[in-house]
């Protein structure tokens, strides 16, 4: 096939598409202006947390079988086998990957640069031998044929990725309608798995990759938006992931149009579900009271600690004074003792640095497990994930 033949061309959806009813729904989603009534500290803890849940699918579409629960149990310093270490390192790959793209990458040109510096951090620091997960040549195209493992699509010889790269990035940075911002950052994710520019880590980079292009196109975190979890979109069913890429890889119009319309509607549904954590009650009565309560008959925590943290929970903010209500007739030193013991458990931390003012904090192995527990009760996340 020609180079010509091979450029890149926007895709467009009949009169009578269902991509132009996901356009509208998402571009109103888009603006959509949240009034939050969670509190700042709770909601980036559950960025954080969606960090966790997106870096472990995203890991997991790739074969590893770290569930979210073990993860959250693991340490990198801890006594773990060769090949829990591994996966390990794969997840706090995708993890930082992520941090660094919300630090870095709002200004900065979705370039060659920015694609091989991705690939570099989730391949770094793993095995490239057979059945590893990194890649000897992190950064760089690759220089030989590849093959897909379940893909009857052969990507093109490697002498032709540079160009392909080169085309697909033109593409995207090219400045088309706004309505057709996420065809085009669907067409791309596709694009980039045909051409399976590295030996490997095409996945895990190519939606890093999607998540870039996501924040660029409006749909961005912050404290009166929302958390964007677009790994969900694809790990929630990795058979459906890979059927609708494969009908793209045809180059018929209705194998496009299928894997658009599986793109957007995956990120409506998302863009639907976690706007609801912006509502305080909805996630008190769903998550965090819930989880406290799994967390104590699951032995992690005991009735004491469960009912303090249900305070926290009511109150979002509480004080020394506010626990009475749970140490009836004690001291408060005593309390004191209890709200330190807290917070030396990472259950609660201060609202401010060195205040006696507090609120819930998730970010700890008591917890966690629980909270993603009711995460996948509502949806958030595969229950085969936990």
């Amino acid at each position: 096939m020609s180079e010509r033949a091979d450029k890149l061309r926007l895709f467009e959806p009949r009169f009578d598409s269902e991509l132009l009813t996901l356009i509208l729904e998402l571009e109103h989603l888009r603006q959509l202006q949240i009034s939050s009534t969670t509190h700042p500290i709770v909601f980036l803890q559950l960025k954080r947390l969606f960090h966790v849940l997106e870096s472990v699918g995203s890991a997991r579409i790739e074969g590893n079988n770290t569930t979210v629960a073990a993860y959250l149990e693991m340490q990198p310093d801890g006594a773990h086998t060769q090949q829990e270490s591994e996966d390990f390192k794969e997840i706090k790959n995708i993890e930082e990957a992520l941090l660094f793209i919300e630090e870095y990458c709002a200004s900065r040109p979705i370039d060659e640069v920015l694609i091989r510096e991705l690939h570099a951090m989730v391949v770094r620091d793993l095995s490239s031998g057979a059945g590893g997960e990194g890649d000897s040549h992190a950064g760089a195209y690759r220089e030989h044929s590849v093959s897909i493992s379940g893909s009857s699509h052969t990507p093109p010889e490697a002498y032709r990725v540079p160009y392909l790269m080169a085309d697909l990035l033109e593409f995207v940075n090219r400045k088309d309608s706004l309505q057709f911002d996420l065809i085009k950052i669907a067409q791309a994710h596709h694009r980039f798995v045909w051409i399976h520019p590295f030996g490997n880590g095409n996945g895990r980079t190519v939606r890093l990759f999607t998540y870039v292009m996501l924040l660029r196109a409006g749909f961005r975190v912050d404290i009166a938006g929302r958390i964007i979890n677009p790994t969900a979109i694809f790990c929630s069913n990795r058979e459906q992931y890979y059927h609708y890429l494969s009908e793209a890889d045809k180059g018929t119009y209705e194998g496009m149009e299928g894997w658009c319309t599986y793109v957007l509607s995956g990120l409506r549904n998302e863009l639907q579900k976690v706007n609801r954590l912006s509502d305080y009650e909805y996630l008190q009565d769903k998550i965090l009271r819930p989880a406290i309560e799994d967390a104590w008959a699951s032995g992690r925590i005991d009735r004491d600690t469960a009912e303090v943290l249900s305070v926290v929970a009511r109150k979002q903010v509480v004080m020394n004074k506010d626990l009475k209500e749970v140490f009836q007739g004690k001291s408060p030193s005593t309390i004191s003792r209890k709200i330190r013991e807290l917070m030396d458990n990472t259950l609660i931390t201060p609202e401010e640095e060195n205040g006696r003012k507090y609120v819930l904090s998730l970010a700890n192995r008591l917890l966690m497990p629980s909270v993603t527990k009711m995460l996948a009760a509502e949806g958030f996340l595969p229950e085969t994930d936990l």
